[in-house]
């Protein structure tokens, strides 16, 4: 196998990549990041050892970085890129991408792992800012996606891969008002039902016990 994927089922930023390859319909060998000895293994590729990491074993290339490895990808399958091939539509691919992972997961993975600390090392100002930041973001979403089909305009691209472990884990933990804002309800909905998306998400299933906070009842 060429290309192997150095990932987690489970992990968020696994997804982009993961939704990447679905979508391109390109073969790949997924290899489970687990614990301590696989980060060791993963080390000797990518020192950081944080996954993604894409190998192209024919190349003799490492891709670490879920972002970068996406448009790594670009390269292979019959698919449309999802970095266009136009240089503003690519720009605004790349600036909801940069939205999606700074301001949807960064604040998303606070709360998570704040629930993984001891009880008294915990920060509940912490994990309330990182709320304020998730409710100031579905904002800016729902009005930046009034008319819009997909996060960057009318093709699904780079910001979609984003999108979809960044809103998924955010609804999980954070779930904004539906009802208010509709357009980013109406969008996370085509975003789950994409084909690429739902077997992702189905994927990751079988991991959920791993989840550190309870799985609300509203997240299929």
């Amino acid at each position: 196998m060429t290309l192997v994927l150095h990932e987690h089922p489970f992990a968020a930023y696994c997804w982009k990549p993961l939704v990447a390859l679905y979508e391109r319909g390109v073969p790949f060998e997924p290899h489970l990041v687990g614990g301590p000895e696989d980060r060791e293994e993963l080390a000797k590729l990518w020192p950081p050892a944080n996954i993604p990491v894409l190998r192209d074993e024919a190349a003799g290339i490492t891709v670490p970085e879920s972002t970068t490895i996406v448009e790594y990808l670009d390269s292979f399958g019959e698919a449309p890129p999802l970095v266009p091939a136009d240089p503003a539509a690519a720009r605004t691919a790349r600036l909801w991408d940069r939205v999606l992972d700074g301001q949807v997961a960064t604040p998303m993975q606070r709360i998570v792992f704040d629930s993984l600390r001891p009880p008294d090392d915990r920060d509940p100002y912490g994990v309330a800012e990182a709320r304020a930041a998730l409710d100031s973001a579905c904002e800016l979403l729902d009005r930046h996606l009034a008319g819009e089909a997909w996060m960057a305009g009318p093709t699904f691209s780079l910001a979609d891969t984003a999108a979809a472990p960044a809103l998924h884990y955010a609804y999980v933990v954070n779930r904004w008002d539906e009802d208010r804002l509709a357009d980013l309800t109406r969008y996370f909905a085509a975003l789950m039902a994409r084909p690429s998306v739902a077997r992702v998400v189905d994927e990751a299933h079988g991991y959920r016990e791993l989840f550190p906070l309870p799985w609300p009842d509203h997240v299929a």
